[in-house]
């Protein structure tokens, strides 16, 4: 039987994970800076198109330029996530810039047009190589290694993921191209809200389905494997087998 605890001593209970300073992994809401992250996303975006609609292209970048630096200092002041606003700022420098030097409004969409032509690119050609980015950086993040791709339902599931995606980056593409063409700027920014992480979330159900059905199957194969034998046991089993061998005959 174990001894009681002493009456001036208190056990202590035990703290759960949480408690102990484990925190669970960020969710992709939260990496992408939560629903306050969607929402100043849009705000350079809107403010870019007003301000040149009634005050000119310069005024508008300027406002562009100083709504993505408030949205920092705001973040910053209120301790959130500060990546997807620093982020932001330098896609809004970028988005800017172009304008700028095209001397036309359009000119403000024109990098995440061509870069969602780029992302869809790498994505399909990915997929041809067999090395399908949805599962390459899933698992990269995670730390697991590259024995999904031995898989071939895993690997297929990633395929599909990973084209999905690429469908996202090109239908962004597409549409956005054919209203920079046709110089719908206020369409435009529409389409890049709307676009956005809207559609992006989309691609993204199929990217868990991708990851919780690869995750079940390695788990279930690294369960039903074999064990691996260490060189010991490997030495200790040839040692018995040629012990038991009966010596030829002369």
């Amino acid at each position: 039987m174990s001894e009681p605890a002493p009456s001036g001593e208190k056990t202590k209970p035990e703290k759960p994970a949480e408690e102990e300073g484990e925190k669970p992994p960020p969710t992709m809401l939260e990496q992408m800076g939560g629903v306050s992250g969607l929402i100043y996303s849009s705000v350079p975006v809107v403010v870019f198109v007003l301000a040149n609609a009634f005050f000119g292209l310069t005024a508008a970048i300027w406002s562009a330029i100083g709504v993505a630096v408030v949205i920092l200092v705001v973040r910053i002041v209120r301790k959130e996530p500060i990546q997807p606003a620093i982020s932001g700022l330098i896609g809004v420098g970028i988005a800017v810039f172009i304008a700028h030097r095209t001397g036309s409004a359009k000119g403000f969409f024109l990098f995440g047009i061509y870069a969602s032509l780029v992302y869809c690119g790498l994505f399909v050609a990915s997929v041809l190589i067999r090395w399908p980015l949805a599962g390459v950086i899933w698992n990269m993040i995670n730390g697991t290694g590259h024995a999904w791709r031995k898989d071939k339902p895993s690997r297929m599931g990633y395929d599909i993921a990973t084209l999905a995606m690429a469908a996202v980056f090109g239908l962004r593409f597409v549409v956005q191209n054919w209203l920079y063409n046709e110089d719908y700027t206020g369409w435009l920014a529409f389409a890049k809200i709307a676009m956005g992480y809207p559609l992006y979330a989309l691609g993204l159900i199929v990217v868990v389905w991708a990851v919780r059905r690869s995750d079940k199957r390695m788990k279930t194969l690294e369960e039903t494997a074999p064990p691996v034998k260490t060189d010991a046991e490997i030495e200790a089993d040839l040692r018995a087998k040629y012990a038991a061998t009966p010596a030829p005959e002369a």
